[in-house]
C-alpha cells in the first residue's frame, strides 16, 4: 500500500494554463497536494475564483489541499519596453529610472518598478533578465535614477527581473503591495504565506507580527534566494528556526550566489528543516522543459528524484502548471518520479538526540518511526490537534504513510504539504485515529498487503486536556 502514497508532496502554481474549475480538479486528482498563488501575477478577482475552485475540488474529493500565497516582495522588475525587446551590447551605458508614468521610447533609459537610487551603490553588480545581462552601477544620476554599464551582449524584455546580490536592502523586504496582498490573504484564510528575498530571521519575525495583527494563523515559508541569507551557517539556521518552512528558490539564488552554490545549499536546507521539524520546498525549473514539451528531460527527472532521496517535503511546479502547454502531464510525470524514487531509495533516518523544549515530542516521534520500521507496520496513525506531533513525526522520515486526524480543517490543510502525511478532519474523541483507519480501510483508501486481511498500525495519541501526545499503541485494523 505504501508504494501508492507519495511521501514527498507536490505543490503546483495556479495560472492561465489551469484557470478553471475542471482544470483545478484534474490537477488535484493527478497528484497535487497544494496550490501556489503567485502574487507577482494576476488579480484578486482571479484569485477569488481560484481559491473557490481549489476548495470546492478538495471538498468534492474528500482531500486536504493547502493554499500557499507567494508574496512578490521587493522583486525589482523592468517596466514596459517598446516592442517588448531591446538589444544591449557590452559597453553600453544604461539609465535605470523609477517612474510610474514612464513610457519607453526605444532608447537606453529604461523604466524600473523600484527606485534603485535609494539602495544601490557605485560598483555593485546588477543583473537583468534573470542574469542574462550583467551590468555594474556607475553612478547615481538623480533621486530616482542610476546609470549602469553593460558587461555583455544580449537583450531585455518587458517586466523581466533584476537582481542586486551585493546590495543591502536593510530589512526593507515587505512592500506596500505585499501588505495589500497580506490583507487579502488574511481575509481568505489562506494556509501559508511565502516571504520573498528573506535576508535574516528578523524578516520572518516581522511578517509573523503582521499576520498576527491581521488575525491570520497562516504559517510562514521563508524563500531562500539572497546571497545574504546563505552568507553564514548561523544566519541560515536562524532563518530555518524562525520560519515554519523553507522554500529553496533556486532561480534567484543561482543569479545572486552562483549556479554552483545551489545544490549544496539545497542539501543543507533539507537537513536543517529535518533537524528542526520544518517543511522544505524545493522549487524552480524542476520540470522546466515541460512548459513546451510533453515529457521531462532525463536531467529534470534526476533533479526531482534527488530532492526526494535527500528527503524534501515538497517539490514545486512553477511555469510548468501556471503557463505551460502540458500542466496536467507535468504533475503526472512528477508524481511518477516521486513514487519511483521513494520506493527504490530510502531516506536515511535522522540520528539526533532530542533536546530542548520539544525533546519529549521528538523522542516519541523517533520511537514511533523506528517501531513502525521494526515491526513492518503498514501505517502510522497520528491524532493531532495543532499538527505539531504530525510535523515532528514527518521529520523522522518514516518509510510508511502517516495518516493524520485532526478536528481542525486549517491544520489538515497545512499538513497536506508535510512529508508522508495524509490529513483528515474528524470530530474529536479519544479513539478517532483508529476509527478513521477502519473507515479508510472499509472504503478502499487503505489497502492490505497481498495475502493479509489486516493492516498493522502504530497509533500515536494523547489527552488534549493534559500532557498532549503521550501514548503509542499497536493495533490490527
Amino acid at each position: 500500500m505504501s508504494k501508492l502514497f507519495k511521501r514527498t508532496k507536490i505543490l503546483a502554481t495556479v495560472g492561465p494554463s489551469v484557470f478553471g474549475a475542471e482544470k483545478i480538479e484534474e490537477m488535484i486528482m493527478a497528484g497535487v497536494n497544494g496550490c501556489r498563488l503567485n502574487c507577482s501575477h494576476g488579480t484578486n478577482e482571479e484569485r477569488d475564483e481560484q481559491i473557490k475552485w481549489i476548495r470546492d475540488a478538495a471538498a468534492k474529493k474528500g482531500r486536504s489541499v493547502a493554499i500557499l500565497q507567494d508574496l512578490q516582495g521587493p522583486k525589482i522588475r523592468l517596466g514596459t519596453i517598446l516592442n517588448n525587446h531591446l538589444d544591449l551590447h557590452a559597453g553600453d551605458e544604461v539609465i535605470l529610472e523609477a517612474r510610474e508614468d514612464f513610457e519607453h521610447d526605444g532608447g537606453l533609459t529604461l523604466p524600473v518598478q523600484y527606485n534603485l537610487a535609494l539602495k544601490a551603490k557605485t560598483g555593485e553588480p546588477i543583473f537583468m533578465f534573470d542574469g542574462k545581462i550583467k551590468t555594474e552601477m556607475i553612478e547615481k544620476v538623480s533621486d530616482t535614477a542610476i546609470k549602469v554599464k553593460v558587461l555583455n551582449d544580449g537583450f531585455v524584455m518587458s517586466k523581466k527581473g533584476l537582481n542586486l546580490p551585493e546590495t543591502d536592502f536593510g530589512g526593507d523586504i515587505i512592500t506596500k503591495k505585499d501588505m495589500e496582498d497580506l490583507e487579502y490573504g488574511a481575509s481568505q484564510d489562506l494556509d501559508y504565506v511565502a516571504l520573498s528575498f528573506v535576508q535574516t530571521a528578523d524578516d520572518i519575525a516581522k511578517l509573523k507580527q503582521i499576520l498576527l495583527s491581521l488575525g491570520s494563523t497562516a504559517k510562514v515559508i521563508a524563500k531562500i534566494e539572497t546571497k545574504k541569507a546563505i552568507s553564514t551557517d548561523e544566519n541560515l539556521e536562524a532563518i530555518v528556526k524562525e520560519a515554519d518552512g523553507i522554500m529553496v528558490a533556486r532561480g534567484d539564488m543561482a543569479v545572486e550566489a552562483g549556479n554552483e552554490v545551489v545544490p549544496i545549499v539545497q542539501r543543507r536546507l533539507i537537513a536543517l528543516c529535518r533537524a528542526h521539524a520544518k517543511i522544505c520546498i524545493v522549487a524552480t525549473q524542476m520540470m522546466g522543459s515541460m512548459v513546451d514539451n510533453p515529457e521531462p528531460t532525463r536531467a529534470e527527472v534526476s533533479d526531482v528524484a534527488t530532492a526526494v532521496i535527500q528527503g524534501a517535503d515538497v517539490v514545486m511546479l512553477s511555469d510548468e502548471t501556471a503557463n505551460g502547454s502540458y500542466p496536467i502531464e507535468a504533475v503526472r510525470e512528477m508524481k511518477k518520479v516521486v513514487l519511483y524514487a521513494q520506493n527504490h531509495s530510502r531516506v536515511a533516518s535522522m540520528a539526533v538526540a532530542p533536546e530542548g523544549e520539544k525533546a519529549v515530542y521528538d523522542a516519541i516521534s523517533m520511537a514511533v518511526a523506528r517501531l513502525a520500521e521494526k515491526i513492518e507496520a503498514d501505517i502510522i496513525v497520528c491524532q493531532t490537534a495543532s499538527g505539531t506531533t504530525a510535523t515532528t513525526m514527518a521529520a523522522m522520515r518514516p518509510n510508511v504513510p502517516i495518516i493524520s486526524v485532526t478536528p481542525n480543517q486549517r491544520v489538515a490543510n497545512q499538513l497536506a504539504l508535510t512529508y508522508a502525511n495524509s490529513a483528515f478532519v474528524r470530530k474529536y474523541d479519544e479513539d478517532f485515529g483508529r476509527k478513521l483507519a477502519e473507515e479508510l480501510k472499509e472504503n478502499g483508501y487503505l489497502q492490505t498487503k497481498e495475502g493479509k486481511k489486516d493492516l498493522l498500525a502504530v497509533i500515536v495519541s494523547g489527552d488534549k486536556n493534559k500532557f498532549g501526545t503521550d501514548t503509542i499503541k499497536i493495533r490490527r485494523i
